[in-house]
């Protein structure tokens, strides 16, 4: 299986009165398991403004897994944003420039991620890891 492993990186000379440097690592795995996680999805999406982009649909065949995703606001002009909703619950705000990477439910149409862009149509790259669904042959 797949080693998919997040990692981040933190530091700063001047934010303290001492210098800041975290680290973390998380290798990403199936939920209660060993095995790496065996799926993702990918995309970029331009979000016209004022929009409420459905951006990733919650579905039964995540339900109880270990769902990770990224988004990323690619925008360059530092006023442009978009508003991050999980269901009714809005997660917080991603200037151009800024991502996010955080776990995701995913169990319920009521928890879909959804992006609204202001100020002006903006890109968004974004990634969901995920441990699979199950795949349906043709017959």
């Amino acid at each position: 299986m797949a080693t998919t492993t997040a990692t981040i990186t933190l530091s700063s000379s001047d934010l303290l009165s001492d210098s800041l440097s975290l680290s973390s690592t998380s290798t990403l795995y199936d939920a209660g398991t060993t095995t790496g996680v065996t799926q993702m999805k990918t995309g970029i999406n331009e979000i016209a403004t004022g929009t409420n982009f459905d951006l990733l649909d919650a579905t039964a065949a995540h339900a109880n897994k270990a769902n990770k995703f990224y988004i990323a606001n690619k925008a360059t002009n530092e006023d442009h944003y978009v508003v991050i909703t999980i269901g009714a619950q809005i997660i917080g705000r991603l200037y151009a420039g800024d991502w996010m990477y955080m776990p995701w439910e995913a169990a319920a149409a009521t928890q879909d991620i959804e992006i609204q862009a202001y100020e002006a149509a903006q890109v968004i790259e974004w990634v969901v890891f995920h441990e699979g669904e199950t795949l349906v042959t043709a017959s």
